[in-house]
C-alpha cells in the first residue's frame, strides 16, 4: 500500500508541474499572439494574465466535476483563495519589507463582493445553476469595470506572432487539461488509498500547488522592486476564481459542499479578504503584517489537518 500511495504522489506532482508548465505555455503564447494583433496590453493584463493565473484551478476543477468527485471545487477555489491572501502576500512583504499598494478603486470593492457573494451562494449547502450564472455576470460586470477609463496605447512595435506561438497554444491548452485529469486522478486514488477526504487535498495541497504562479511571480516582482503588483495579481486571481472557476466549473455539473468548508474554511476566506482589505486602506503592507499573514496561513493548515 505504501508503494502504490508513494507511486500516486509521484503522479501527482509530475501531473501537477506539466498542468503549471502548460498554463505558462498557453498564456505566454496568447499574450505574444493578443500583442501581434494590436490587443492593448492592459485588456491582455486582465484577460489573458488573469485567466491565465487561474488556469490550473479551472482545469482541474473541470475535470474534477467530470470525473464525479466535485468536491474538490470548492476545495481548490477557497484553499487557492486562502493561500494567496496569506501564503502570496506574506512571501512578499517578507522579502519586500514593505509592499506600496496602488490598485484601481473598484478592485477593492469587488474582492470583497466576490467574497460575501461567495459566501450567500454556498450558505444552504448548494451551488445552484443559477448561481453559476450569477458568478458569470459578476465576471463580466468585472472586465468591464477593469477595462473603463482605459486608453488605447498605439504601440509601433508590436511583436510578431511566429507559427510557433500558435503551436505552443494549442499544445498548452492540451496539455492544461492532461495535467488536469491527471492530478485529479492521482488525487482520488491517494484518498482511495489513505481514506483521506479530497476537499481537504483540494483546498491544502492542491490549493498550494495551483498557486505556485502567483508565488513565483509575485516574488519575483518583489525582487525586482515591484512588489505593489503582487496585491493586484492577488486581488484580480481570487476574484477570477471565485467567479469563473464556479461558475464555469457548476455548468458542467454539481458541486458537493463539504460541512468543513462552510463552518471553517470559507468563513476564514471571507475574514481574511476583509483583513487584505484593511491592509490595503493603508496604500502598504508592512514586514510585519507579512509575518502575522503567513502565521495564519499556519493556522489554516493545522486546523485543516485537525478537522480531518
Amino acid at each position: 500500500m505504501a508503494s502504490a500511495i508513494l507511486i500516486e504522489a509521484l503522479i501527482f506532482v509530475v501531473a501537477l508541474g506539466a498542468l503549471l508548465k502548460a498554463s505558462d505555455w498557453f498564456v505566454d503564447s496568447a499574450e505574444k499572439i493578443g500583442l501581434s494583433w494590436g490587443v492593448s496590453p492592459f485588456v491582455i493584463g486582465v484577460t489573458i494574465v488573469a485567466f491565465g493565473t487561474s488556469l490550473p484551478e479551472l482545469a482541474s476543477s473541470i475535470a474534477a466535476v467530470m470525473q464525479g468527485d466535485s468536491k474538490i471545487v470548492i476545495g481548490n477555489v477557497v484553499g487557492s483563495n486562502i493561500t494567496n491572501i496569506v501564503l502570496v502576500l506574506g512571501l512578499v512583504a517578507i522579502v519586500a519589507k514593505r509592499v506600496p499598494v496602488d490598485f484601481k478603486a473598484m478592485d477593492l470593492p469587488l474582492l470583497l463582493g466576490s467574497a460575501f457573494l461567495f459566501w450567500f451562494t454556498l450558505s444552504d449547502g448548494n451551488f445552484e445553476i443559477w448561481e453559476a450564472l450569477v458568478c458569470l455576470a459578476c465576471l463580466v460586470i468585472f472586465l468591464i469595470s477593469s477595462f473603463s477609463g482605459t486608453e488605447d496605447d498605439n504601440e509601433d512595435d508590436l511583436p510578431k506572432a511566429v507559427w510557433k506561438d500558435y503551436l505552443f497554444l494549442v499544445l498548452g491548452g492540451a496539455l492544461v487539461w492532461l495535467g488536469a485529469k491527471f492530478t485529479i486522478d492521482a488525487i482520488q486514488e491517494v484518498c482511495r488509498l489513505t481514506e483521506i477526504s479530497s476537499g481537504f487535498v483540494a483546498q491544502t495541497v492542491v490549493a498550494l500547488g495551483t498557486s505556485l504562479p502567483e508565488v513565483v511571480v509575485s516574488i519575483s516582482a518583489a525582487k525586482k522592486g515591484q512588489s505593489g503588483i503582487a496585491v493586484g495579481n492577488v486581488i484580480g486571481s481570487n476574484i477570477f476564481n471565485t467567479y469563473a472557476v464556479m461558475g464555469i466549473a457548476r455548468l458542467f455539473g454539481g458541486l458537493v459542499v463539504e460541512p468543513s468548508i462552510l463552518t471553517f474554511s470559507l468563513p476564514l476566506m471571507v475574514a481574511l479578504t476583509v483583513l487584505l482589505a484593511f491592509m490595503v486602506l493603508s496604500s502598504k503592507i508592512s514586514r510585519w503584517e507579512g509575518a502575522l499573514l503567513l502565521i495564519l496561513y499556519a493556522f489554516f493548515l493545522i486546523q485543516s489537518i485537525l478537522m480531518l
